[in-house]
């Protein structure tokens, strides 16, 4: 059963701006696990933005928020997306579905939560 659907859309200068304004922004917003995985990217800023929509989306899904680096984005070995969401137990859904992308200016990612 569905509990929670969240969406979310952001522009990738938006999130590049905020890493340049504030060096910690990135400290607060990802996990080292997420940071390792983005920097050294061509192109780093389309993927933290694609992480960042995930987490919104899943604050929307959700129905509320939680630390920034109490949800990671990871990649299984497939390439496809997980959420991984510290203390998972105390949340009211068994699963967490992520789907993501990104373009030049946008990423946009969609969370559905099951129970």
């Amino acid at each position: 059963m569905i509990v929670g659907i969240g969406i979310d859309i952001i522009e990738v200068e938006r999130v590049a701006r905020l890493a340049g304004k504030s060096p910690r922004f990135l400290e607060r917003t990802f996990t080292p696990r997420e940071i390792a995985y983005c920097s050294p990217k061509r192109n780093e800023f389309q993927n933290y933005a694609a992480r960042f929509a995930a987490k919104e989306a899943f604050f929307k899904a959700l129905g509320g928020r939680i630390g920034w680096t109490d949800v990671e984005l990871v990649n299984r070995p497939s390439g496809q997306p997980e959420l991984v969401v510290k203390g998972r137990a105390r949340w009211p859904f068994d699963r967490a579905h992520v789907s993501i992308s990104h373009l030049a200016a946008y990423a946009v990612a969609v969370v559905v939560l099951e129970k």
